[in-house]
């Protein structure tokens, strides 16, 4: 085993997907004058969603009844599974320094997942011939939607206190005041593609909430974001992240159903091209994640110390339920699937969750989260973290057979 993890961790650091990841990150620590053009970056993400999709979509349309049970089972222990890791987040980040509306933010990134650490992970499995049920990409989307509900449903308790003040500070924290006030918020709902380039972090333009014009009562913003509101409930279920994967899934769904005369023509866009798109996805996350490096200076030692064992403690715990659901089931599943089940509960959200939180929790920092998730967790995880899962699924279902 420990030969084999050698082998996929070297094979892993020098594949073309991390190669193009690391020309990224050399970028800012070079000085290269380089920019990610915004709108070919807006570009691939839609690409990445649809393709997941459809290629998942296309998959489930020849899966049987049986294998379509087991599916929709997964799919409630994902669920679960990631709303108890945003819990337990939430209360492991209350041991570092930050607020405590931060560790809730926070939390919530670590509650759901990441489609660029999913990607990634496919293209490796791809790459290294390892299987992987086809129903995978459905639990991407599934497995997004609990962080959120952990960071709405902790920040409203917090509201709820009447202890909060206007600028998210709690009693006990460094610049607490009760009387304080904020602008009310004009920003609207966020088109999360819009908010995907954290790297141009809109929030810099985005006027002073700290400035006391036109003051507004925390009881009112909080009857205004609330976890029940409309506007809130809309980004939660219906973001456009979500709504593109689910949208290539039923697609792709539908079009499998009707054969491979039906899918041919687009299994070339969507499916062959795939890993070449995914390099020129990473050279920006390699480039954003260089860069969100550095607001880690002032979050202390103990929260960069989550960045890195939140992804191996969650991913393992997370494979750890999906083999106890194998063998509740008597059904094995394949070391992929593990590992893409893992990377699911082990990564943090920078894309759904960020312009969730922007509209719900205006008061939380909105650096700390992307800075824990992107500079550190994603960065981990599409270097050292996939060939390690890899070996710890081995570990489990060798020493755990499925009988």
């Amino acid at each position: 085993m420990l030969e084999q993890f050698a082998d996929n961790f070297l094979h892993n650091l020098f594949k073309p997907l991390l190669l193009f990841f690391y020309l990224g990150f050399l970028v800012p620590l070079l000085k290269v004058p380089f920019e990610f053009p915004y709108a070919i970056y807006k570009g691939l993400i839609i690409y990445l969603l649809i393709s997941i999709g459809w290629h998942g979509g296309e998959e489930l349309a020849s899966l049987s009844a049986a294998d379509l049970g087991r599916a929709s089972g997964f799919m409630v222990i994902g669920f679960f599974t990631n709303l108890l890791i945003g819990i337990t987040a939430y209360y492991v980040l209350r041991f570092t320094n930050i607020r405590q509306i931060d560790a809730a933010a926070v939390a919530g990134y670590y509650g759901s997942d990441s489609a660029g650490t999913f990607v990634t992970c496919l293209g490796v499995l791809t790459a290294s011939n390892i299987a992987f049920a086809a129903y995978m990409p459905v639990m991407l989307a599934v497995m997004e939607i609990p962080g959120c509900l952990v960071a709405l449903g902790l920040v409203a308790r917090m509201r709820a206190s009447g202890k909060m003040d206007a600028l998210g500070n709690m009693p006990g924290e460094h610049g607490y005041d009760p009387h304080a006030r904020r602008l009310p918020d004009r920003s609207g709902q966020i088109d999360e593609l819009d908010a995907l380039d954290e790297n141009k972090d809109h929030s810099d333009n985005a006027p002073d909430h700290r400035q006391t014009q036109e003051p507004v009562e925390t009881e009112k913003r909080a009857n205004a974001s609330g976890i029940l509101s409309k506007s809130v409930l809309h980004e939660v279920f219906l973001n456009s992240g979500l709504y593109l994967l689910f949208g290539g899934i039923l697609i792709g769904f539908i079009s499998g159903l009707q054969g491979a005369k039906v899918t041919a023509a687009n299994d070339v866009f969507f499916v062959q091209l795939f890993p070449a798109i995914l390099c020129l996805f990473l050279i920006e996350m390699g480039m954003t994640a260089c860069k969100r490096l550095q607001d880690l200076r002032t979050a202390g030692w103990k929260f960069i110390l989550f960045g890195f064992w939140a992804p191996n403690v969650f991913a393992t715990f997370g494979m750890l339920m999906a083999h106890l659901y194998s063998m509740f089931l008597g059904h094995p599943f394949e070391i992929g699937t593990y590992t893409l089940f893992g990377v699911l509960c082990g990564s943090a959200s920078y894309i759904a969750v960020p312009a969730i939180q922007r509209l719900a929790i205006p008061e939380a920092s909105p650096t700390l989260g992307l800075a824990a998730s992107l500079g550190l967790t994603f960065t981990y995880n599409v270097t050292l973290g996939i060939p390690w899962y890899i070996l710890i699924a081995t570990v489990i279902t060798t020493m755990m057979p499925v009988k």
